[in-house]
């Protein structure tokens, strides 16, 4: 059974990481959502080269193609659900700290709200 995706919303409704995916080109976005697919599908058993474990229960989903490196911060919710918290672009060898704080408090505020 698919797991379902929820994306991030702050509350007045806006969803920052949808933003992000409608800023890129058609070409990235088909890739990253392959794997929002892959994600659902294969659920906790997707790994690596897809998922790479980060800190605090957060992963990380990743997509390469030829402009860039991308990188969806999210982890897994109760009732099998994976919340995508942030997205951006990757510059450096290691996932920037601040995406990772940004990532950790998306997600206690969604703890939080349950």
């Amino acid at each position: 059974m698919n797991w379902k995706i929820e994306f991030y919303k702050t509350q007045s409704g806006k969803s920052p990481i949808k933003n992000w995916l409608i800023g890129l080109d058609i070409k990235t976005k088909a890739k990253i959502f392959k794997n929002i697919e892959m994600l659902k599908e294969f659920n906790i058993n997707l790994k690596a080269p897809y998922v790479k474990p980060l800190e605090d229960k957060l992963y990380e989903l990743r997509t390469k193609d030829s402009k860039g490196i991308y990188r969806i911060i999210y982890f897994a919710y109760t009732n099998k659900t994976f919340y995508l918290l942030n997205g951006f672009v990757k510059k450096s060898q290691k996932t920037p700290k601040n995406e990772i704080e940004l990532a950790k408090s998306r997600m206690k505020e969604i703890l939080q709200n349950g």
